[in-house]
């Protein structure tokens, strides 16, 4: 077994890591970006090696650096995570020729696996069925047209290179097919460098299944299958193990089949075969098809460990290291039923839109495993992915374990910056998936009513005033001795939740008890015993408060803002007269011109930013007054980057 090795990673699978390594007695060495000196990843590791900027092109993609990072810390081996260098055959070339151990699969693995079109004649030769579709080298637009039309509409493009719905565009009509052949091809280029792409059938009720493998580079096994369905922008957001509705003879010939296909390759390490699954009329031996291989720990492995008590990163460094297989396919067993909640900072009714900011508050509840690279106080950047953390449940049934997870998910409180916390307590109750009827469309059928933002009722924005006024204790400190008074004191306070202002009067009796008139409802408030009181009804509700921003967390986590009287809008921007950038990031493109007339929605520029395109649209008809920023240009949030004017300002 190795003394210490590098993670050459961040965040979260760091993290991971090194608690594995940590009980193994293996000691570990965290490399970080400028972004990341004051990283969780960096407190827990043994040693920590500093490697460039924060942007991953400076810092985590830097093969070179972080193998002389290894090198000069004594680390025998590279733990690469998931993401940046996790799958570059380079790479692991490079660590070999430095005398280190690659902690995954050789290089030629990945390099059979890493595009999707050799990948899937790869498999088709290894007898793992293959959807049908056009996986060849002919990447002219009238060629691949053609391909399309001989395949049948609908059609998926998808980039050949690369992963994580990035480069992959659904074509419902032959019409529509140039223009998102053309967006691909971008998005593709952006991410991987590469433009090509490959066409394939769409299957019509789809549901992504994939299977957990482990090789020792001649024999593979399985640990049985995940089911990853549960997605928006073809980016995963809750998986379970294991599938709901698999039968005895499905999970059979989809594991003989995983099998076949890591053995194919020699595969060493974890691994993840992913398959598209046809959930038209139930789970069918003759409806599953190959549709791309992970050669990587992946993001929702937690769920495999939970039902079959292994520990993957174990296994991996036990492999690498040089052991066979820890376990054979006999004894392999499956126990209970697993889920995993993404966290992430998005903003969901603005269409997932990644957010930054400081978490100022941060308290997981202890009856679920939580996997994490932050803490509170720590920073979203908008350099990385960002993810604050994965919720994993496990019970012995897959409803005891969906009840678990919604009450685990309302009972997480994030303050700083805006999450899904919400949408996802919301989709872990959705009908559909609680009967276990699920497909990739499900959110998409769904998203008006799972995207919809909490709104706080009359008894927690009591509590927000009572709190905002600063009059009572935080629930985790120890109330101050109460002042009695002879008269009662009134305070005035006002907040502004999801853009609505609300005047509150608070009076302070001298019983402890606070007296909430929001106009039309009263409420009284009071703090005692550890709990929040209203109306004399024990609540559970938690708050917390940085600055102006308050939240009260009770089944929701609900946002308030602090109003200072003096502050004052911004007439202009309210009126719909900037756009700005809505985070940091790199404007790509600039499409309007100055004089240009505009209606509402039009499409005026695009930001590059947490790894993927937005568009900036226009919040109502106009003309382009002045175009403040230019293509190529690297901006701040809030900067900003087209000001319009009304047609009659613009004769004037």
């Amino acid at each position: 077994m190795f003394n210490k090795i590098l993670i050459a990673n961040r965040g979260e699978i760091a993290c991971r890591v090194m608690e594995s390594a940590r009980k193994m007695g293996v000691k570990t060495v965290a490399v970080y970006s400028d972004a990341d000196a004051h990283a969780k990843h960096v407190a827990m590791a043994d040693m920590a090696v500093h490697i460039g900027g924060p942007a991953p092109a400076d810092s985590y993609l830097r093969g070179d650096v972080i193998i002389q990072a290894a090198l000069d810390s004594g680390a025998q081996a590279i733990h690469p995570g998931y993401g940046f260098l996790s799958e570059n055959p380079e790479f692991v070339d490079a660590v070999e020729a430095a005398g280190l151990v690659f902690i995954g699969p050789l290089a030629e693995a990945i390099r059979k696996m890493g595009l999707k079109d050799a990948a899937k004649a790869l498999m088709e030769e290894a007898k793992v069925p293959v959807v049908p579709g056009y996986h060849g080298k002919n990447q002219d637009p009238e060629h691949l047209s053609g391909a399309a039309d001989a395949i049948g509409y609908p059609v998926l493009i998808k980039a050949v290179a690369g992963g994580g719905g990035k480069g992959m565009r659904l074509v419902e009509q032959p019409k529509d097919f140039m223009d998102a052949l053309k967006s691909a091809q971008g998005e593709a280029q952006t991410a991987f460098g590469n433009p090509d792409v490959l066409i394939e059938k769409y299957i019509q009720q789809p549901r992504h299944i994939e299977l957990q493998v482990f090789g020792d580079g001649e024999k593979a096994v399985h640990l049985f299958e995940r089911d990853c369905s549960l997605q928006r922008r073809h980016q995963k957001v809750i998986e379970e193990a294991p599938a709901p509705g698999m039968t005895p003879e499905m999970r059979a010939a989809m594991g003989a089949a995983a099998v076949r296909a890591a053995e194919a390759i020699n595969y060493k390490g974890a691994g993840t075969i992913e398959f598209i699954v046809d959930g038209s009329d139930g789970l069918r031996t003759d409806g599953f098809w190959f549709m791309e291989m992970n050669t990587r720990l992946q993001v929702e492995h937690p769920v495999s460990e939970a039902i079959t008590g292994v520990d993957l990163v174990e296994w991996q460094l036990r492999v690498a290291s040089g052991e066979g297989l820890p376990k054979s396919q006999d004894e392999l067993t499956i126990t209970g039923h697993a889920f995993e909640a993404r966290i992430y900072a998005e903003d969901v009714p603005k269409g997932f839109l990644p957010a930054t900011g400081t978490l100022s508050h941060l308290d997981f509840p202890d009856s679920a495993r939580i996997d994490s690279g932050v803490r509170a106080g720590d920073t979203i950047s908008p350099w990385y992915d960002p993810m604050i953390a994965k919720l994993i449940v496990h019970a012995p049934t897959r409803s005891i374990a969906l009840k678990q997870l919604e009450t685990a998910l309302r009972h997480t409180d994030v303050a700083g910056t805006v999450t899904n916390v919400s949408f996802l307590s919301l989709l872990s109750a959705q009908e559909d998936f609680v009967k276990g009827d699920v497909d990739t469309g499900l959110i998409a059928r769904h998203i008006d009513d799972l995207s919809v933002a909490p709104v706080a009722c009359s008894k927690a924005r009591s509590v927000a005033a009572v709190t905002a006024l600063g009059l009572m204790p935080a629930p985790d400190r120890a109330p101050a001795p109460s002042l009695v008074v002879w008269t009662p004191l009134t305070h005035a306070v006002s907040l502004v939740h999801h853009e609505e202002q609300i005047d509150a009067r608070v009076t302070v009796n001298g019983t402890g008890e606070y007296h909430v008139d929001l106009g039309e409802v009263q409420h009284v408030v009071r703090y005692g015993e550890g709990a929040w009181w209203v109306d004399q009804t024990k609540v559970q509700a938690r708050t917390a408060r940085q600055g102006d921003d308050l939240t009260v967390f009770w089944g929701n986590g609900y946002r308030f803002h602090v109003v200072d009287p003096l502050e004052r809008e911004d007439e202009a921007a309210a009126g719909g007269n900037l756009i700005a950038a809505p985070m940091p990031g790199l404007v790509k493109a600039v499409f309007a011109k100055a004089g240009q007339t505009v209606a509402q929605g039009d499409r005026l520029a695009i930001l590059e930013a947490m790894k993927m395109e937005h568009s900036l649209l226009a919040a109502r008809d106009g003309v382009v007054a002045e175009v403040l920023a230019s293509e190529g240009q690297q901006v701040e949030e809030g900067a900003a980057l087209i000001r319009l004017e009304d047609e009659d300002e613009a004769a004037a």
